[in-house]
């Protein structure tokens, strides 16, 4: 049953750390049975480079989750971001054969709308159909079986640095991995937090993380517009490191455990403790003073996303549910209500949606991009009908298992059979006879004279 199960793998590639997830596919549901975390020194703005830096800490994050699950995998699906991604929208027209539409039709309208100009050095990622139109009718999500003329398909393309991709799969493979897929960062971390009902009437996903402020926008159901912005939760820990006068990895720390994103709101009276640098006394700062540095450049990012949803054609109004934020800049306190008075639109935080037997550490903002990475690998291996991974293989001449016994119960002491040879070996050597000494002989003659 073991050489059974379906394992699937995914490795978010990150900035600031790399994570690794093995989960087992049950009844069409992951239970996730692995998980590494590793810290990320070899990327900058979401591009590798160090690939010497960034194996290393796929090989620990992935050694770590192979632990966990007690398994070997083969197998993973990544995904990827950076200021070199680009995005469009097309349309392909076809004449549709025979008047009913079938999959080749379908296939045909597909690379009709893949004919665009694309830079020599770029290559296509994605081709995410937004909806079919038959014959001038708009809105169509399966066409197969319905009958018409024309068919008209519209998508929208993804396209990444041919280098880009390449190192990232250079590093994976240097850990003995093979790269099954490499995706988008946030079109995984919007298929992890959004619902339906939000791709419907229009949202914006921002996914703040280490190095890059991943954007996408869905209205009617599809995806319509994707960006990357070099500019994320790194600067804000660096603008910390030179206000303060403290080392990085202390910036850091106070980000993540008392970072603020607004100065007006109550009881950032606290007092914390902030490291200096060199052999200095450390010195005590409210977080009010933590907000005014972390404030501005978070309400930077967030306007560097206006005016990019602006400039795509994509303004407030369309946006109908609003602002989805996600990211490990995410859980800062008052970013949401920032993000609410910079777009004029409601907001949230997307936690990753329920899947399987999920924990609680997983069920966090900073794990939105792995968890949707795990999401397509599912979807991916039920296609397929194959496994990332295989179960450590156990000897079979192992020791069986010794039943529990209580406190209070006597244990059964196995009647002997004539059959049955000692082994020499698991025995205990016999032990050797000592003459007593002369203590011994001077008490044991007082007992028998005196």
């Amino acid at each position: 049953m073991a050489e059974n199960k379906q394992y699937v793998s995914a490795l978010d590639v990150g900035t600031s750390k790399v994570i690794a997830l093995i989960g087992e596919v049950v009844a069409d549901e992951i239970n996730i049975v692995g998980m590494g975390l590793a810290e990320s020194r070899g990327l900058k703005a979401g591009m590798v480079t160090n690939i010497d830096a960034t194996a290393q800490a796929i090989h620990q994050a992935m050694s770590e989750a192979e632990r966990m699950a007690e398994c070997k995998i083969s197998s993973v699906v990544t995904g990827i971001s950076g200021n070199h991604i680009r995005s469009l929208n097309s349309q392909g027209v076809v004449k549709i054969k025979d008047g009913e539409v079938t999959k080749a039709d379908i296939e045909r309208a597909k690379d009709t709308a893949k004919a665009v100009n694309i830079p020599p050095d770029h290559q296509i990622l994605h081709t995410v159909v937004q909806e079919y139109i038959i014959d001038n009718q708009p809105g169509v999500r399966e066409p197969i079986g319905m009958s018409g003329v024309r068919l008209d398909t519209r998508v929208h393309i993804i396209t990444g640095a041919v280098t880009a991709l390449q190192n990232v799969q250079k590093c994976i493979e240097r850990c003995g991995l093979k790269v099954d897929e490499i995706m988008l960062q946030p079109l995984v971390s919007a298929d992890a937090v959004l619902t339906e009902d939000e791709k419907e009437l229009g949202v914006c996903v921002i996914d703040i993380g280490g190095g890059t402020t991943d954007i996408a926008v869905y209205t009617n159901g599809a995806i319509r517009h994707t960006a990357v912005i070099p500019i994320a939760g790194d600067l804000i820990t660096r603008d910390l490191a030179q206000a303060l006068r403290t080392p990085y990895t202390a910036a850091e720390r106070i980000k993540i455990f008392h970072g603020v994103a607004l100065e007006n709101l109550e009881g950032l009276d606290e007092m914390v403790e902030v490291p200096s640098v060199g052999d200095r006394l450390p010195r005590q700062i409210s977080r009010r003073t933590l907000a005014s540095v972390i404030g501005p450049r978070v309400e930077e990012i967030l306007e560097l996303t206006l005016n990019e949803l602006r400039r795509a054609g994509f303004p407030e109004e369309v946006l109908t549910s609003g602002i989805v934020l996600t990211g490990g800049a995410s859980l800062l306190r008052g970013v949401v209500e920032l993000a609410e008075d910079v777009f004029n639109l409601p907001a949230r935080i997307g936690v990753p949606q329920e899947v399987g037997t999920l924990s609680d550490r997983i069920r966090n903002p900073r794990y939105a991009t792995v968890i949707g990475l795990l999401h397509a690998a599912k979807k991916r291996a039920q296609q397929n009908g194959v496994s990332a991974g295989k179960p450590n293989r156990r000897t079979s001449n192992t020791v069986a298992e010794k039943p529990v016994i209580s406190k209070n119960e006597k244990r059964p002491t196995p009647s002997p059979r004539e059959d049955d040879e000692p082994n020499d070996l698991l025995l205990p050597p016999e032990p050797i006879p000592r003459k007593p000494s002369w203590i011994s002989r001077t008490i044991n003659w007082m007992k028998n004279n005196l």
